[in-house]
This record gives structure tokens, C-alpha cells and sequence, in this order.
């Protein structure tokens, strides 16, 4: 009897605490699915899922993406079947796949039902093997609960099987593993939209300008692609580089001034370079100290197309002959480089070519310029806020600016290139010779950091002036007819911060050639002679004596 009672007892205890750990492992499981689900839970991001029926999803989904920016990526593939309406029920099926329903009180994931599954590989099944794909794996119906099972529910959508008659499809491509949708036969509707500006015909632009294939539509004052901060930037990084060209130019330029005969043949094309780009910062700083607006905008329009007041030409004469300019002077210094150290030619030699040098790199950026003011073709440069060529025609740009820069830059370099292979020949017979080649190996290397100095970025430019008028129609286009291109096209705003960088950073880099000790002794004996100070004679370029200490002798010695 005693024995039966301490069954019943233990099997008393045992259900008690049975009973006891179930409810308390059931309130634990819904407490954390609760808090998960309040953790989790987000309002749906993906565009193509925001008025799919519900607005609340949950990461990371069955195919294991952390964010709704993955899904989005993957499901924005079927962009172009959706937008064919191939199935009504192919939208609903991908959603609630890649952002399933987030749904508190039920703790499973909800998946759609495999009718509605069946009904979207029916309609869109046969357009993707006629393009050659195959309905995904991850997608196959089977996987997919059934409608009115109870253990696992599903959603099902309201629309019926109209959506499984095959519909009139474009072409379609797939590049890589992406869909990707061919302009349609449909017409699409371009127009001046609220990011650009409809010319009145009253206005001296009618008839005159376009954007984007878009007659009498102009340009704003400012560049449609970027927001006023990019802008207020531009303006602060234009102008700190164009101070600085400015200061660097000018100190080289001055050092030259105050000791002409330092700087000879094959190295005074330096400094002309130098005097270049000082005329050409000062014309971004005019730009700096006049502004944007009243520089480079034709009241609520971007100038095209004309001369501009005198301000204007003024600016885009400094910058663009003088831009130009210097690029001829460093076909003349490598020009210069070559007949010193391939043909052997000596400073007095190359100096008696001068005139010749100076005709060259004056004359043909007049004749460029000319013919762009006769032309008319001056026009503002909407980021920058100068006048310039080119910023809103791509002949134009092609014709006066990349043409002649990507000339000077190869004749340019074929010159210094053949100037090295001589220097390195005369090095090595030098070598052999038993002598040394110290003072040579010097001149090379300064020769070649000045050479990258300018190369680097002149290939730069051309590089990112081939790259704008490549893709400027693209750009203006995104804009004009939106409806053409899924993904609007906009130009990298760095990418021009760069540009402009490069347009000045040879100015500043030009000081270089002045950074030795030689400038120092230059500008002690400019003092020098300021102060009335008697100079010794010139004995290895020193200009002043150093100071003679007389010692007094005390009378009692004499």
C-alpha cells in the first residue's frame, strides 16, 4: 500500500512538473517570437513591393538576405516580366517571397500559396524559355504549401487566370545575371520637366537651344544633376586650388624675374608654363570674387551660345588661351628635352629657335580662340561657374578643347620619351667611360617627377573630357525622357571635382623645378640689391660676400 502511494506520488510530482516546464517553455517561445517580431519588423523599402497589400516585412528572408537593399537587388531582375504583365499573380508570388508579411500573432513564416505559384510560372513560364531562361530554382511550386492546409497557412491573391494569356512582349536581353528591358514600340513622352527651363518664345534662346533631343529646352543656372551643397563645395574646392596655383605660379614666375640668365634652354619653357597657369587661377578667382550667377548664367539660364558680357571673355580668355598655351609650352620643353639629349645640342643652340618656340605657343591658341568668339560659342559651365567651350555642345567640346589636348599630349610625350632613351644611353657610355654620372642621374630624376608631374594630370583630363562627351547625351536624356531607361543616369559628381583639381594642380607642381638651394642665393642677392648692399663678384652664382670680422688689436700690442 505504502508502495503504491510513493508511485502515485512521484507520478503526481512528475506530471506537476511536467505541466510546469511546458508552460513555462510556451510563455518563453512567445515571448521571444514577440520580440523578434518586434525587433524585426520594417516597413517595406523594395519599390517594386510598396503597394503589394501589406506594409510590413521582416529580414532576413528565406533566401538569406540581411537586408531589404539584397532583396531588392535580386527581385528588381524580374522587373521587366512584371512590367509585361505576363501573370497578374508574378508581383504578389516575388514579393511575398523576397519581403514576406511580417506578422506578430503568427509565428511562422507565411508563404504564398502554391495556386498562385502555378498560376504565375503558367503565364510567364513559356516568355522566359522563349528567351531562353528557366523558371529559378528557388522558386519551384512544389516547395510551396497548398491552399486550405491547416498546419501551414499560405496567402492567396484575388486575381483570377486572365493574367496567364500570353501578352505582346518586347525584346529582352539579359546581361550577366540581370533582366534587363529593350525600349518598347510603345511612344515615349519626353518634355521639358521641373529640372530644366522652357524657353518662351519671346526669348533670345528660342529656337536656338536644346536638351536632351528637346527643342527650346535650356539648361538652369546651376547643373540639374547636383543639390546647392554639391555646388557650395564646388565653388570652395575651385577656389582653395586656384589660390594656391596662384601663390605657386607666382613665386616661380618672380624667382625668374629677379634672375633671368639662372634660367636657360632646354629649361625656360618651365617657366612660361608657370606664367600660363598663374593667368589661368586668376581667372577662376575672378569667377570666385564675381560669382556664379553673374558670370556664367544668363539670368534664370546657363549661357549658351554667345560672348557674354566683357567679364565673360574676359574669364574664358584667361583660362582657355592661356590652358592652352601652356600645353604647347610642354610640347616645346620636351620638344627642347630632345634636341638637348638626343641630338646634342647645346643652350645657345635651342635659344636661337626662340622666336619660333614663342610663334608656336602664342599663335595657335589665338587662332582657337578667335574662332570661338567668332563663332559665338562661348558658354557657361554649369558647375564650375566659368566661361568656358563645350559644356553644352559635344562637337564643340570634341573641336576646340579634346582634339587639341589630346594632340599636345601625345607629341609632347613622344619627344620626352625619345629624350630619355638618349639620356639613359649617354649614362651608360658615360658608365663605361670610368666617370660619374652623379650630376646626370640628378637631372633625370628631376626631369622625371616633372615629367609625371604634368603628364599624370593632363592624361587625366583628356581622359575625363572623352568620358563627358561620351555620356552627356545619356545624362541630359535621364532627364528629358525618363521613361527610356529604367535607372536614371547621372554624371559622378567627384568624378569633375577631379577635373578641376588636375586643371590646376600642374600650376601648383610647377614650383618644383625652383626648389633648390639656388633660389635661395637668388632672392638673398634680390635683397641685396634692394638695400644698396654691395654684391661680390659672381663666383658660382653667390651674390654676396660673406661678412669680414676685423679683429682690433689693443694699443698695448702695437
Amino acid at each position: 500500500m505504502v508502495a503504491y502511494r510513493a508511485v502515485i506520488t512521484r507520478a503526481s510530482c512528475f506530471h506537476w512538473n511536467l505541466s510546469v516546464l511546458v508552460t513555462f517553455l510556451s510563455l518563453c517561445h512567445l515571448q521571444i517570437v514577440n520580440c523578434l517580431r518586434d525587433v524585426k519588423c520594417e516597413p517595406i523599402t523594395v519599390p517594386m513591393c510598396r503597394d503589394v497589400g501589406y506594409n510590413m516585412t521582416y529580414m532576413p528572408n528565406q533566401f538569406n538576405h540581411h537586408t531589404q537593399d539584397e532583396a531588392g537587388l535580386e527581385v528588381h531582375q524580374f522587373w521587366p516580366l512584371v512590367e509585361i504583365k505576363c501573370s497578374a499573380d508574378l508581383k504578389f508570388l516575388l514579393c511575398s517571397m523576397y519581403t514576406p508579411i511580417c506578422l506578430v500573432e503568427y509565428s511562422k513564416p507565411l508563404m504564398p500559396c502554391r495556386s498562385v505559384c502555378e498560376r504565375a510560372k503558367a503565364g510567364c513560364g513559356p516568355v522566359m524559355r522563349q528567351y531562353g531562361f528557366t523558371w529559378p530554382e528557388r522558386m519551384q511550386c512544389e516547395n510551396l504549401p497548398e491552399f486550405g492546409d491547416p498546419e501551414n497557412l499560405c496567402m492567396d491573391s484575388n486575381h483570377t487566370n486572365e493574367g496567364t494569356n500570353k501578352p505582346t512582349i518586347p525584346a529582352m536581353t539579359r546581361p550577366g545575371n540581370l533582366y534587363t528591358r529593350r525600349p518598347t514600340q510603345e511612344p515615349c513622352e519626353c518634355g521639358c520637366n521641373d529640372r530644366l527651363i522652357s524657353v518662351p518664345e519671346a526669348h533670345p534662346y528660342h529656337g536656338r537651344v536644346s536638351t536632351g533631343g528637346v527643342p527650346n529646352c535650356a539648361a538652369p543656372c546651376k547643373s540639374a544633376f547636383f543639390t546647392e551643397d554639391e555646388h557650395t563645395f564646388a565653388t570652395f574646392w575651385i577656389g582653395l586650388w586656384s589660390i594656391l596655383c596662384f601663390v605657386s605660379t607666382l613665386m616661380t614666375v618672380a624667382t625668374f624675374l629677379i634672375d633671368m640668365g639662372r634660367f636657360k634652354y632646354p629649361e625656360r619653357p618651365i617657366i612660361f608654363m608657370s606664367g600660363c597657369y598663374l593667368l589661368v587661377s586668376l581667372g577662376f578667382i575672378i569667377r570666385l570674387i564675381v560669382g556664379h550667377e553673374q558670370l556664367a548664367c544668363n539670368g534664370d539660364y546657363i549661357r549658351m551660345g554667345s560672348t557674354g558680357p566683357a567679364m565673360c571673355t574676359i574669364v574664358f580668355l584667361l583660362i582657355y588661351f592661356f590652358s592652352m598655351a601652356s600645353s604647347i609650352w610642354w610640347v616645346v620643353l620636351s620638344f627642347t628635352w630632345f634636341l638637348s639629349a638626343g641630338m646634342k645640342w647645346g643652350s645657345e643652340a635651342i635659344a636661337s629657335y626662340s622666336q619660333y618656340f614663342h610663334l608656336a605657343a602664342w599663335l595657335l591658341p589665338s587662332i582657337q580662340s578667335i574662332t570661338v568668339l567668332a563663332l559665338s560659342s562661348v558658354d557657361g559651365d554649369p558647375i564650375a561657374g566659368i566661361c568656358y567651350v563645350g559644356n553644352h555642345d559635344v562637337t564643340k567640346l570634341n573641336g576646340f578643347v579634346l582634339a587639341p589636348l589630346f594632340m599636345y599630349l601625345i607629341i609632347g610625350s613622344s619627344f620626352l620619351l625619345a629624350g630619355f632613351v638618349s639620356l639613359f644611353r649617354i649614362r651608360s657610355v658615360i658608365k663605361q667611360g670610368g666617370r660619374k654620372t652623379d650630376k646626370l642621374e640628378k637631372l633625370m630624376i628631376r626631369i622625371g617627377i616633372f615629367t609625371v608631374l604634368y603628364t599624370v594630370p593632363a592624361t587625366i583630363v583628356v581622359a575625363i573630357l572623352i568620358y563627358e562627351q561620351h555620356s552627356r547625351s545619356t545624362w541630359e536624356r535621364s532627364i528629358t525622357c525618363p521613361c527610356e531607361s529604367a535607372q536614371a543616369s547621372k554624371p559622378e559628381y567627384a568624378v569633375f571635382m577631379l577635373k578641376y583639381f588636375m586643371c590646376l594642380v600642374v600650376g601648383i607642381t610647377s614650383g618644383v623645378w625652383i626648389w633648390t638651394g639656388k633660389t635661395l642665393t637668388s632672392w638673398q642677392g634680390f635683397t641685396n640689391r634692394l638695400l644698396g648692399r654691395k654684391a661680390c663678384p659672381k663666383r658660382e652664382r653667390t651674390y654676396t660676400c660673406k661678412p669680414v670680422i676685423l679683429k682690433t688689436i689693443p694699443n698695448s700690442q702695437v
